[in-house]
């Protein structure tokens, strides 16, 4: 079962032992000390994800989606469900509604959510939910 969680902004993706960084960091990371070899560049709009190489055991810190997509698969399905295209950013409102739209992340609850349903649902079906979210204000 694949891990995802926030890193800096971005979305932190560990997946059979590999990590992959979606998106564009929002603040400052220190990856070394997050235990990460610093990536370089980060520019998601030519590149919406990057594999990570791990400096040591990292685990990913709470919230969670559990997903069963696995792979760079993985990597590239949440680069479709969460990146703002113009930005290359993770749009936080489709995190928050994939955590639970009745539950926000600031008040204590789960640290892991079982979200393998967001990885089995058909990309046109998304992109409606997506677009729709994006358009509130």
């Amino acid at each position: 079962m694949a891990r995802v969680g926030r890193l800096a902004g971005a979305l932190l993706a560990e997946t059979e032992g590999a990590y992959y960084l979606v998106g564009n960091t929002k603040v400052p990371c220190d990856f070394r000390a997050a235990g990460f070899e610093p990536p370089g560049e980060i520019d998601a709009l030519k590149t919406p994800y990057v594999r990570l190489t791990p400096l040591r055991e990292v685990t990913v810190a709470p919230p969670v989606l559990l997903l069963g997509v696995e792979g760079e698969e993985l990597a590239r399905r949440l680069a479709r469900r969460f990146l703002i295209e113009r930005n290359g950013s993770v749009s936080d409102r489709l995190f928050r509604l994939v955590w639970s739209p009745d539950d926000p992340l600031e008040e204590p609850g789960p640290e892991e959510r079982d979200a393998r349903w967001l990885g089995e649902i058909p990309d046109p079906i998304w992109q409606v939910v997506r677009d729709t979210v994006l358009r509130c204000l």
